[in-house]
Formats: C-alpha cells, structure tokens, sequence
C-alpha cells in the first residue's frame, strides 16, 4: 500500500464514507448521472457506466456499521477492476485486512458488523478482498497533482510522499494522542493552516455539511449516522448529496 500518482485525469466524482450503506451508494450515483447495472457486479462486466466518461473516487471506509458491506465491497471491486474509479484505504480497510490475515485486533461493533455480514467466506473470497484491499493506495493525486484524495487528510509536505507518518496521517488524521470524554481520539485541525496548491478532498470525521476551509473539503457527513452521503463533482465542484434512508449505526457522541 502506498500513495498512487495520477496525473492527468480529470472529471471525476469523490464519494465520502459509505460504511455499508449500499442503497444511499446507489441513489447517489443515480444523481451523478451513472448508470448501475447490478447483474454485473459479480460478473466480468463493468457494473458502472457514465455517458461523459466520468470516474467515481471513495475517499475509504466502505465497510463496518451499515447494513450491506457486503453489496458495497463487491461494487467497489467492479468499478476498480473495469476502470471505472479508484478508492483510497480507509482506516476501517486497513483493520479488516488486518483481521482477515489473521493478525489480532480489537474487534468493536463496527468490525463485528463486516464480520457479520461477510461470513461464511471462502477462503478463495478471502484471499481476492485481501489482494483488493492492500492494492489501496493511501491517497491520489489527479489533474497534474491539483487534486489530492485521500481518507483522513494530508499535509502538503505529504503529497506525493510514501511513508510510515504519510500513511498515519493518510488514515487517522492530524492525531494528538488525547481523547475527548466520549473516549474518541481529538485531532488537530491541519486544515486551518493549509496552504498548499492542491485541492485536499477527504473523510473520515463526520461533519453535517461539507464546507470548504482554505482548499480543503471533508465529504463525510455520517449516512451510517442518519444524515447524508455526499459526493464533490470535480472539478465543477459541485456538492451532490442524499439523505440517509435512517439511522444505521449509533454514534457515539
């Protein structure tokens, strides 16, 4: 796993934090103009078509909490391996890979909820999610590197950059090693100093509405949570989003 380059391409749609909820997933690729064909998503044919040519980019955490991980793995792997976008690691990724190579880690609600939903797997199905996941670059940079995706954010000086504190920051965020009362991690806000040339698109730390600070967006805005899955068209940036069929997940603030 380590950052990819992409230099050219342009005209695509950045999705935030899915976390399972597949029919919200659908609904908002409806809205971007794609076309689903989901009689392919298991089969060799692109399940995902767009009449402009446009790819999807996941910002990560495809899986845990929601209620079809399952459904949302098996689209995600089929626009991947037809060309039809790309997907960056999530930290909610890198955990399941983890757990299904059999290193040990604390198993939330979260997790168990994949675990759930994924077994009884094969271990032929076991092996291609594995290969599918470490192939996640830990974020892209598109359109002459004016565009940065990637899950939890990333200092400039990190751009372009493979390494073990591009990928912590990459998957966890401008960290500080406290915790706030509810037990979750308080993080920095690197965002209110960017200044970088690039456009910084991100998820992660849900928010109610996606908001520009400096040239920097984060499009979780908690769908599993009950609120919205949003997506950035770029590079119209336009902001795309549909409400959350209901609360999937209790968050726990």
């Amino acid at each position: 796993m380590c950052a990819l380059k992409l230099d050219k391409l342009k005209n695509i749609d950045i999705i935030g934090d899915v976390h399972g909820c597949y029919d919200e997933l659908c609904l908002l690729l409806e809205k971007l103009g794609y076309a689903l064909d989901e009689s392919c998503i298991t089969s060799n044919q692109p399940a995902l078509k767009h009449s402009d040519n446009r790819k999807i980019v996941f910002v990560g955490d495809l899986v845990d909490r929601g209620p079809k991980i399952k459904q949302v793995l098996l689209l995600a792997e089929n626009i991947i391996k037809h060309g039809g976008g790309y997907c960056v690691l999530g930290n909610h990724e890198d955990k399941l890979c983890r757990y299904l190579k059999g290193n040990p880690v604390n198993i939330g609600p979260g997790l168990q909820t994949t675990i759930d939903q994924l077994e009884p797997i094969s271990s032929e199905n076991k092996k291609t999610l594995v290969a599918m996941l470490e192939g996640l670059p830990t974020h892209i940079m598109f359109d002459d590197k004016n565009l940065i995706v990637v899950h939890a954010g990333l200092q400039e000086k990190y751009h372009g950059v493979s390494s073990k504190r591009e990928r912590v920051f990459a998957l966890y965020g401008d960290v500080t090693g406290r915790v706030d009362d509810f037990g979750l991690p308080i993080r920095g806000h690197w965002e209110h100093d960017y200044k970088g040339k690039a456009y910084v698109v991100y998820g992660h730390t849900p928010v109610e509405s996606a908001t520009w600070c400096n040239k920097t967006i984060c499009i979780d805005t908690g769908c599993v949570f009950g609120n919205k899955l949003t997506a950035l068209r770029y590079p119209q940036m336009d902001i795309i989003e549909v409400e959350a069929g209901k609360n999937y997940f209790q968050s726990m603030k």
